[in-house]
């Protein structure tokens, strides 16, 4: 692959420029903080461990910060864009900064919480690998919803790294019994073992974002065997819906009545007054299969 002397890198000035050139505002709606450190892109794409074997999922490309330093690495980018004037702008800046490595650049107009495996095949061309990464400075507020849709919508993707916001890397990198730990963590857990993977520093955005950020790394896993995800969902939103109370009140509404919920819980092998922090996904999975019927 080349190697990063290839490409100009994203500048503060560069993205001001960019920004000013396209009459970006950006806006909280979107999420819109642009990365401006080549410092801070070049330490993401290392620490995602991805290679010439992968082809990256990014969301939310913005201006091309991150997407700069990817290409040099991985063998293509898929880069899913909701705003079609930075989605038209991308293309461009590729062309300009990394001309010899604009062929690896897919950019795909959509909304990521929307966007189905077959819109990307059918831009990617005839032939073309699907993702197997996802690295992505991924919009805040909804960051989890973008990511649990992509994890199942693409069943190839290995791996990933994603900047969230700090508070939320905690939540879903959560492991059961902690104070963290809730539906998010629970059900990432359904796809993928995660783990922090260090802060970002907020001066590294334009603009500066007024929250902490955070990365999150995570390697696709295996569900539980003979699991339903959608049953198995619906309890843990049913638990962490009342996560103060014991699980024989929190599952009375999922199950019918408290007796038909301590029921099922027994049957699984959990202590009807256990709350639902401490169940891990195996354990919601046991409860939605031994849900009477």
């Amino acid at each position: 692959m080349s190697d990063h002397g290839t490409v100009r890198l994203l500048g503060p000035a560069d993205v001001r420029v960019l920004a000013e050139r396209l009459g970006l505002r950006p806006t909280k709606k979107l999420g819109q903080n642009f990365v401006h450190d080549g410092n801070t892109v070049r330490r993401i794409v290392k620490v995602a461990g991805v290679g010439p074997a992968d082809v990256v999922l990014e969301v939310g490309p913005g201006l091309g910060s991150l997407t700069l330093a990817l290409l040099p690495v991985v063998s293509r980018v898929h880069a899913v864009e909701i705003d079609p004037v930075l989605a038209g702008e991308l293309t461009g800046t590729v062309a300009e900064r990394a001309p010899g490595l604009a062929d690896r650049l897919t950019v795909t107009t959509a909304d990521a919480l929307r966007v189905t495996a077959a819109e990307l095949a059918a831009d990617a061309g005839p032939g073309a690998a699907a993702p197997t990464a996802i690295v992505a400075n991924l919009p805040y507020n909804v960051a989890v919803p973008v990511l649990l849709h992509l994890l199942a919508e693409l069943p190839g993707i290995e791996r990933g790294l994603v900047m969230v916001q700090a508070e939320v890397a905690d939540r879903l990198a959560a492991r059961p019994g902690s104070k963290e730990y809730g539906a998010p963590s629970a059900k990432l857990a359904w796809y993928a073992d995660a783990r922090r993977a260090g802060p970002v520093p907020r001066a590294v955005f334009w603009p500066v974002p007024g929250v902490d950020s955070g990365l999150l790394g995570f390697v696709r896993q295996d569900p539980p065997a003979g699991a339903d995800r959608a049953a198995t969902f619906a309890v843990i939103e049913a638990a962490f819906a009342q996560r103060r109370k014991a699980l024989r009140g929190a599952l009375a509404g999922w199950a019918g009545s408290p007796a038909s919920a301590e029921e099922a819980l027994r049957v699984a092998g959990i202590d009807p007054v256990t709350r639902a922090e401490r169940l891990s996904v195996a354990d919601f999975a046991a409860v939605a299969a031994a849900r009477p019927v």
